[in-house]
């Protein structure tokens, strides 16, 4: 059996904090086998702060599922991390960067079969050089530097209530109609709906595409972007057979009854995206990496630098997605 392999994150966040917590509860929620790539002095460091038990095992890939049981298995790696709780340090960016690198080409190299990534910091990242906006394209470049193959990376954020998809991520609100086009949502929905199919079992996923603005534009009186970019996009994705609808309002697609009529709601913008998921599943949501050639997957939300070494930070999203991570790897494809 080939174990996930789990990043480190940021050293001085909450990743080496939940991390601990979800091996100390691996028989509750029958997770599978999985190692982390990082380095063992700072997560015994961090379980004697936080008064854990977790023996440490340090092991090749290889070798983590037997450890599993008694030990939480680490690979080590050539880079030290030495932050203190919520103190990001100079050897934070190495150690992230490093631990997502050795995590990335073992999954390509069949030596684990998924990953499942920790919070980073960008600030720290990129305070370092880190030229990526941020961990999925870097995860796209890894790809394809790694495979030789195009990597088109889509952010799909998911629950069992529901599954949203931004598709402008991470730039502020007043670039954002400047920087959709038409062709940017067709690509979006075609990786959507070929992933959801392939890997989570959906026949003939349904694609709900919410407008841009305000009750979608009320057909140009409230701006043209949803009758001019949008709609057009709806349109050539019906035409490629995928099943898409919209612009829909984006106030009223999230309410329950709306919610039973598609598979993945596909939204203009970061926060018309994560709103509604983290308001319906703030503990649970999971971040799915779609369009890469593997299967990736991480907790919803950030590094948590106020509460890391305190005991507080719950494991329940880290859990979900080392969960969900292991059924999308399965051999047969599973129903979201």
């Amino acid at each position: 059996m080939r174990p996930l392999a789990v990043t480190l994150g940021e050293a001085a966040g909450i990743g080496p904090d939940i991390t601990l917590a979800a091996w100390l509860r691996r028989a509750e929620h029958g997770l599978p086998p999985f190692y982390v790539a990082g380095d063992p002095d700072l997560l015994s460091r961090r379980a004697r702060v936080l008064d854990l038990a977790v023996p440490i095992a340090r092991v090749a890939p290889e070798q983590a599922a037997a450890a599993f049981a008694a030990a939480l298995p680490v690979v080590a790696l050539d880079v030290a991390a030495t932050a203190a709780p919520g103190h990001p340090d100079a050897t934070s960016a190495p150690a992230a960067i490093a631990s997502i690198r050795r995590a990335v080409a073992d999954v390509i190299a069949g030596r684990a079969s998924a990953l499942v990534t920790n919070p980073v910091a960008k600030a720290v990242l990129y305070r370092n050089g880190f030229a990526e906006p941020g961990h999925t394209e870097y995860l796209a470049r890894l790809a394809r530097e790694q495979t030789g193959m195009p990597a088109r990376a889509v952010m799909m954020l998911w629950s069992p209530e529901l599954a949203v998809v931004p598709v402008t991520i991470h730039l502020p609100l007043r670039e954002v109609a400047g920087r959709l086009t038409a062709e940017l949502i067709v690509e979006t929905g075609r990786v959507v709906a070929r992933d959801l199919s392939a890997r989570f079992g959906l026949a003939r996923p349904r694609l709900a595409v919410a407008g841009l603005n305000p009750h979608a534009g009320e057909d140009g009186a409230m701006g043209d972007e949803d009758r001019t970019i949008v709609a057009p996009a709806v349109a050539a994705l019906r035409a490629e057979g995928v099943d898409a609808r919209g612009p829909l309002p984006a106030d009223t697609m999230f309410h329950a009854a709306a919610r039973r009529g598609y598979d993945v709601a596909l939204a203009m913008y970061h926060d018309q995206a994560l709103i509604p998921i983290k308001t319906l599943a703030f503990d649970h949501a999971v971040n799915v990496t779609l369009g890469l050639p593997f299967v990736r997957t991480s907790p919803d939300h950030g590094t948590a630098f106020d509460i890391a070494g305190s005991g507080r930070a719950s494991p329940t999203s880290l859990i979900a997605a080392i969960g969900l991570a292991a059924r999308l790897a399965a051999p047969a494809p599973v129903a979201a």
